[in-house]
């Protein structure tokens, strides 16, 4: 089972999903496209524990999803 956190000012959204549901996967892709063309910076977490950009979908990867900085 794969995880896509999703990070926003209320705080976290996890988003679970199994790569073998055709359904699931396409939910999670379009899930990934939604928020990637909204601004998130979509990572992954090496073992290492470093954050790793990410600029496609992989269903076989936790991503986190990390909002655009706003200065003011």
């Amino acid at each position: 089972m794969a995880t896509q956190i999703v990070m926003d000012h209320t705080g976290d959204g996890r988003h679970f999903f199994d790569q073998t549901d055709p359904e699931g996967l396409a939910r999670a892709e379009r899930r990934f496209r939604k928020l990637t063309g909204q601004g998130f910076t979509a990572a992954t977490r090496t073992p290492s524990g470093d954050l790793n950009i990410v600029r496609t979908f992989d269903p076989t990867a936790d991503e986190l999803f990390y909002p655009r900085l706003v200065g003011g």
